[in-house]
């Protein structure tokens, strides 16, 4: 009978290390990975959400109440009634209408200038080959990172000498170059496949063809990202309409506000001033829930390759 004797470990075999402990990973959900979760994600996020929110609510409850509930020592959150003087009272002080026209031709006519102008310069900073693309293309990259405030009195001279004061193109026409929209473009459009538009150019399509029937439609969420953005900010424009108007018959809705609080200056007006308020955000909140979808897709398409 033979004996079985133990098998010695090879040496040149490698020796497989056992486990670290402290690598484990935890399970999903195990108290430390709920807790992470909690500090690390959802409370952030909750007192980010509360800091933006909270304000507006406060502004919509106030804009129901009266005098005595906004101006008081004891704290009253909630209106006693869904009472709707203030808002009627703020649209008959002051010509709410003619103001919010205003500010949908201004919004409407300077966001449509000013994205069409983006697509096309984005177009020609990246397929079309001229001197000094990559000069210009630093310029409008210097133009982001000055103020805008550092422009308004040579544009006020500008606009004032050829008789654009109290008009609404005075208000639109300093402001059709966006130099946000023209690099967010760009940096898509470079992320786009050559082949797409080599294969257009040998079919016999200029430019013009190429742009609008092949880069406009593959880059709409980049697209919509720049209106949206455009069009909050010629909505919320508020310094040089202030500077360039000064009648009722030209002002834009956030100048309508100033002008609003000039006439309910006292303490009883507060709830009118929170109506007001209300009628010049909730278009714009319109807007961005209508196109919010195409944010995040607009800012990082192109960001992910693979």
């Amino acid at each position: 009978m033979t004996s079985l004797s133990p098998v010695s470990p090879d040496p040149a075999a490698p020796a497989i290390a056992a486990p670290d402990p402290g690598l484990r990973r935890d399970r999903p959900f195990s108290r430390r990975n709920l807790v992470q979760t909690v500090v690390g994600g959802y409370l952030p996020l909750l007192i980010a959400t509360l800091v933006v929110f909270l304000p507006l609510l406060w502004m919509v409850l106030s804009s129901f109440k009266q005098s005595g509930e906004i101006v008081t020592t004891d704290l009253k959150i909630l209106p006693e009634s869904l009472n709707l003087e203030n808002y009627r009272t703020a649209m008959t002080t002051v010509p709410f209408g003619q103001f919010f026209l205003n500010s949908t031709i201004v919004t409407l006519s300077g966001a449509t200038i000013k994205v069409l102008l983006a697509i096309l310069t984005a177009y020609a900073l990246v397929f079309v080959r001229f001197p000094f693309r990559n000069f210009i293309f630093l310029l409008i990259l210097v133009a982001l990172m000055v103020p805008p405030q550092v422009s308004i009195l040579p544009n006020f001279i500008l606009i004032a000498g050829i008789g654009g004061k109290n008009t609404l193109w005075g208000i639109i026409l300093p402001g059709l170059g966006t130099a946000f929209g023209t690099f967010l473009l760009r940096q898509h459009f470079r992320t786009l496949p050559a082949s797409i538009l080599e294969s257009a150019e040998m079919d016999g399509a200029g430019h013009w063809r190429r742009l609008w029937q092949i880069v406009v439609p593959v880059s709409v969420p980049s697209i919509a990202t720049v209106a949206l953005v455009t069009i909050v900010t010629e909505w919320n424009d508020y310094i040089w309409p202030l500077i360039i108007t000064d009648r009722p018959e030209t002002m834009t809705l956030p100048v309508g506000l100033t002008l609003l609080q000039n006439n309910e200056s006292n303490a009883a007006g507060w709830g009118v001033l929170m109506a007001g308020a209300v009628l010049v955000i909730v278009p714009i909140l319109i807007i961005f829930a209508a196109l919010q979808r195409y944010i995040v897709a607009g800012l990082t398409q192109g960001s992910v390759t693979g």
